[in-house]
């Protein structure tokens, strides 16, 4: 997910002579879509003041026609404002002072309230609130932490708050002497979760003899199914009403049902309108959908129908893994996999069942990943999402043949793509509509069951080559919201309660846009749930979380112990083999726990879920994504090879490069917090102690499974663009050939998870786009027949790199950077091989932060370190030998030597001294010449490594 942080909405205080009050009012007029008794199901009781009491009890209630006309004068409240929160049955929480005021509660069944000079006027009811000396409740901040100064007023135990909340609500205080202090509406989702919190079914439940319908929507007055026969147009064959019960509403239809489509169509008051809307929405647990998400189709995931052959043995044929420590991560977005492929059939091009196609380029290129090692491929997001249209049809296309004769430097290729980039067949998907049903766009056909058959055979195709399915998910933000807008589902069926809210009362926006409020039960039910389907009914490995920071730790704990709990006898998955991982970035409104504890780098420790390491990544290649993009790293020249950029003094370089070198270490040994090594002033610390620039703990993790180890990801340059920028002008291509190698191969044999960017390994470019989630296949191709990386493409969008066009032109347009397909061909080979060296012994994939404690050392280190060189050993023990426990039968010692330095260096180490270390026998058989004349001198433990080059060296048992 791009980190672009965007600001809250503000509001400006309200006053009658403010321009902001014609844009206002517009909002306080009364609906004009409004429903009439005429409208109401016959079954439902009207609204009145007796009927929102409960029975023969006593309430201090003002009706509307006894109600004292006041002079409001200049109120800082607005009705389309929410800065009161109804927070449990019997409280609401709001920022303001009465004093010896008073404070009340205005409900109108058909949303008639009104601010005027007079007051808030159009109710049905008032209701006096009393305030609480005592405050909120401790449960109460614990779940709100962001209103814990807010004063609580009390509600009437005789009210019948349920049948309240269906209306438009509003609250204002008066002074003493009857003046409106101010006036705002309510965020309902603590009351709402207080009385409506609910386990049973939701979604369409099928049986023998039917089908049945419930949907949680205690806000709503009337909700209606409409079932379809065909995915778009025509009449409904059926319209039924459904009934409610405490808040879910629910029908029983026929079995015959089971093929058709559905929506609903829900009578609700919307905050973002101030009117009753009839929304018409899909099911938020939706299993299948028509194209676009127009309907809903009713498809019952267990029928034999959707299953390819062996399917429900496929756990069983899964590839082992032992420990979640020998994890390692492609990540792959499914439209570049094979759009470009031309062994793939056209047909199956950009969808699920490529990956079905045993023969391409891609899966030859994906069973060579697998057989050195590769564990998991990490699938973009592959859900119903906004942006593509389902129909292929629709698509357009750049002339990619006229593209392909511009210069490698011009701009028209990025004009022709972005010009038609909303109309294409291209987005990475991190616009949620829908979580819980196969993106259409992949399928061969959008409409009825095909999304669910295909991409159940991409998964079973992925595990038969070796390989287990992580899929990407979004819970932190939606891509629509309000009544109006297509993409918009939870937001129509609960308005004002999946949506995160400000203080004002209007929708967060830092996770791009439209965050999601897991902190309220149902939304972190609906998350649970939807894990719970994506690993029963499609068999996935893993979860990757999009801002998972974003997400409360509570969620993701319970998330992981509902996954583990599966089991192939009962679900069949097993349940113990699925691994979370996500960004544990802290930003926003739920930075430093402003909203709960939220599942950021630092309070995950202790959970085994993992969080992508930024410390590594910023070390290995130099500044930050948001940065200067020439601001060098450990492996980009810092120091040793400088660019043009201007790092300071050559003692300030040399600095930076030791730190980052900390940097480096502190991560290899998994970035745990309490590993102790020697920092670069000779001292001995903890993970923790190790500093950023900006003071936090570099080392922030408990296992080595909490560390995500990677220097690049679909988000900002690909490796080999990021080398090509920060490295100097004139090195040569075969120099920026290795340092890509370099880079992949410190994620490669790293304690903790390593994590690998689709095409790191051959040298992927994207003409240096820093953001091309909406570049098209044009700038987004990957070549599995290794005759292009993609580099000099053009120009890369406008939209996001137009300020580093300059820096950009210089490099595109100078044919040396291009490399061939021989270098390609190496870098294939060169990142094969440092897999098999992981996967060659289990001293590279520790499992416990005591073994990483006891057996990883680092060399080289204190402030007279031979610069750009880290030297890290892992020392295994012997049977039948008190000490170290023997883990690795082929190997009792490994010694890895990386080397940044644009020279062959000599580093003496006299800790290892006298052993019997040689050349790794992967790298022994390589055809990279260079690593192949790495040395070890045993009598003075010297190794002499060549330039921009990693060693491994191994001491075999019985030498």
């Amino acid at each position: 997910m791009s980190m672009s942080i965007y600001s809250s909405l503000s509001v400006l205080p309200f006053c009658s002579n403010s321009p902001n009050l014609q844009r206002c009012r517009s909002h306080l007029l009364p609906s004009t879509s409004l429903l009439t008794p005429s409208n109401y199901s016959t079954t439902r009781p009207s609204i009145t003041t007796q009927n929102l009491l409960s029975k023969n009890r006593k309430v201090d209630i003002i009706c509307c026609c006894s109600m004292p006309v006041v002079q409001v004068s200049s109120p800082q409240g607005l009705l389309s404002c929410s800065r009161a929160l109804w927070v449990t049955r019997s409280l609401i929480a709001w920022n303001v002072d009465v004093g010896n005021g008073s404070c009340y509660l205005y409900a109108s069944r058909t949303a008639d309230l009104v601010l005027t000079d007079d007051g808030v006027q159009g109710e049905d009811v008032v209701i006096n609130l009393e305030e609480d000396s005592g405050g909120l409740p401790l449960n109460v901040i614990e779940k709100f932490p962001h209103i814990c100064n807010y004063r609580a007023f009390k509600v009437p135990s005789t009210v019948d708050v349920k049948s309240l909340l269906k209306c438009q609500l509003a609250v204002a205080p008066f002074h003493a002497d009857g003046q409106c202090i101010s006036a705002t509406g309510l965020q309902l989702p603590g009351v709402l979760d207080d009385l409506f919190a609910y386990s049973g079914p939701l979604g369409a439940v099928f049986t023998e003899e039917a089908v049945s319908l419930y949907l949680w929507a205690p806000t709503a007055q009337v909700v209606r199914a409409c079932i379809y026969s065909d995915p778009s147009g025509g009449t409904p064959l059926e319209s039924v009403l459904l009934e409610e019960d405490n808040g879910v509403w629910s029908v029983n239809g026929p079995r015959t049902w089971e093929g058709c489509y559905y929506v609903y169509e829900v009578s609700v008051y919307h905050p973002s309108t101030l009117q009753i809307e009839m929304c018409t929405t899909n099911d938020p647990y939706a299993r299948g959908l028509s194209s676009d998400g127009m309907r809903t189709l009713l498809v019952n995931l267990d029928c034999d129908t959707l299953k390819p052959e062996g399917w429900d043995e496929l756990a069983d044929e899964k590839s082992i893994l032992s420990s979640f420590s020998d994890i390692s991560i492609y990540e792959l977005h499914i439209r570049d996999f094979s759009a470009s492929d031309q062994t793939v059939r056209p047909d199956f091009r950009g969808g699920y069942l490529a990956f079905t196609s045993q023969d391409s380029a891609g899966i030859r290129h994906l069973k060579t990943l697998s057989a050195a090692g590769l564990t998991h491929v990490h699938l973009l997001p592959t859900f119903q999402f906004g942006g593509v249209d389902d129909e292929k049809e629709k698509w357009e296309y750049a002339d990619t043949n006229k593209l392909a004769t511009l210069p490698p430097d011009s701009d028209e290729q990025q004009a022709q793509v972005t010009a038609i980039q909303d109309k294409d067949g291209y987005n990475w998907g991190y616009n949620p509509v829908l979580w819980g049903v196969p993106k259409g766009s992949y399928a061969s056909n959008p409409n009825g069951s095909s999304r669910t058959l295909e991409f159940r055979k991409m998964v079973q195709a992925l595990n038969r080559i070796g390989l287990r399915v992580v899929l990407d998910v979004v819970y932190n933000h939606l891509h629509g919201s309000g009544p109006l807008d297509d993409n918009s589902v939870l937001d129509k069926v609960v308005p004002g309660y999946y949506l995160r809210r400000d203080r004002d009362g209007f929708i967060e926006h830092s996770a791009c846009e439209n965050n999601t409020a897991n902190e309220h039960f149902m939304v972190e039910r609906l998350i649970l749930d939807d894990l719970l389907c994506w690993a029963v009914n499609y068999k996935v490995d893993g979860f990757r979380f999009d801002l998972m920071g974003h997400l409360m730790k509570s969620t993701m704990v319970k998330a992981k112990s509902s996954l583990q709990s599966l089991s192939k006898e009962k679900n069949g998955t097993d349940g113990s083999k699925i691994y979370l991982y996500g960004e544990g970035w802290d930003f926003g409104e739920v930075a430093k726990n402003g909203r709960g504890i939220n599942a950021s780098q630092f309070n995950l420790h202790g959970t085994g879920i993992g969080s992508f390491n930024d410390r590594i990544r910023d070390a290995v290649l130099g500044g930050s994504p948001f940065g200067h993009p020439l601001q060098q790293g450990f492996i980009t020249g810092l120091s040793l090879q400088p660019n043009a950029q201007d790092h300071g003094s050559k003692t300030a370089m040399d600095q930076m490069l030791a730190v980052s070198k900390d940097h480096i270490q502190v991560a290899m040994a998994a970035n745990l917090r309490d590993f102790v090594l020697t920092s670069r002033n000779g001292e001995e610390v903890k993970g923790s102690e190790v500093l950023t620039h900006d003071g936090l703990p570099v080392g922030y993790a408990s296992c080595p499974t909490e560390t995500i180890n990677y220097v690049s990801a679909h988000d900002n340059e690909t490796l080999f663009d990021i080398v090509c920028l920060k490295t100097p002008m004139e090195i040569s291509v075969d120099d920026r050939c290795r340092i890509n190698h370099l880079a992949t191969s410190i994620v490669a044999l790293s304690q903790g998870i390593p994590f690998f960017h689709s095409g790191d390994e051959i040298l992927r470019s994207k003409s240096l786009d820093r953001d091309s989630y909406n570049s098209g296949d044009w700038f987004n191709r990957l070549d599995f027949s290794y005759e292009t990386n993609n580099w000099g493409v053009g120009l890369p969008p406008k939209g996001k790199n137009e300020k580093n066009w300059p820096l950009i032109k210089t490099r595109l347009a100078d044919p040396s950077f291009k490399p061939k397909k021989s270098h390609i061909v190496a870098a294939v080979e060169n990142f094969s091989n440092i897999l098999r060296i992981r996967y060659s012994s289990p001293l590279l994939r520790l499992r416990t932060a005591n073994a990483i404690q006891q057996r990883v050392r680092f060399h080289n280190t204190g402030p007279s370190w031979v610069p750009g060189v880290i030297v890290m050993s892992i020392e295994d023990g012997h049977d039948g030998m008190p000490g170290l426990a023997q883990l690795d039968p082929i190997y009792s010692y490994i010694v890895v030597v990386f080397n940044a330095c644009p020279t062959e260096v000599t580093a003496a180490i006299p800790a290892l001294q006298s052993r019997t270390l040689q050349l790794h026998p992967v790298q022994l058989m390589s055809t990279d010449k260079l690593v192949k004349s790495s040395k070890y001198e045993a009598s003075s433990g010297t190794f002499n490594v060549p330039s921009r080059t990693t060693s491994v060296f191994v001491e075999p048992r019985g030498i």
